[in-house]
């Protein structure tokens, strides 16, 4: 009985602390493949491992954190491997003109509301290591160090990434800054 008990005991308290970060994981996994059901997969998959693993989360811990960085590695081991193969055309997804028909996810949605589609371009231009940590910093709020402990890297290398890909953000939104009138020649 007392198994069944602490299992409950387990899984609501896992529940509480995974509900209340769930459309931030959303998200994040979704900036990181740019597809709504890979991203709902790889959170899945993430909640899934973390579940599993969470005996090992140590209690007064950073739960966020340890979860951004099992969505990180999921992501790395598997949805990497898997964007090297050639992508298949569905033929669903083919419209009676021939056209590719383009679903709005909720992403498209919530930072159609935030960013405009120029800044969201670039920030899916910058390569993988600047554009995670530039998206876990200043559109997810951690600190230098929350993010060396998600990417599993030094703290410069966080502050170095972050530098970088915010200059490269600068450079190619300098036009974009011009044209309304955020900074003058």
């Amino acid at each position: 009985m007392c198994q069944l008990q602490c299992l409950e005991k387990r899984r609501e308290e896992f529940g509480n602390l995974a509900t209340q970060y769930m459309d931030s994981f959303y998200n994040t996994a979704l900036r990181m493949t740019g597809n709504e059901i890979e991203a709902q997969d790889l959170v899945q998959d993430a909640c899934l491992r973390a579940y599993y693993f969470f005996d090992k989360f140590e209690k007064g811990t950073n739960f966020r954190a340890w979860l951004y960085k099992i969505i990180r590695n999921n992501y790395i081991n598997k949805y990497r491997k898997e964007s090297k193969m050639p992508q298949m055309l569905n033929a669903n997804d083919v419209g009676l003109s021939g056209m590719i028909s383009i679903a709005e996810t909720p992403e498209d949605r919530f930072f159609d509301n935030i960013l405009d589609d120029d800044v969201t371009s670039a920030l899916d231009k910058l390569p993988d290591g600047f554009r995670i940590t530039v998206i876990l910093s200043d559109l997810e709020g951690f600190s230098y160090k929350e993010i060396a402990e998600i990417l599993d890297c030094p703290i410069g290398t966080v502050m170095s990434r972050l530098y970088r890909g915010r200059t490269i953000l600068r450079k190619n939104l300098y036009e974009y800054a011009k044209k309304r009138s955020y900074i003058k020649d």
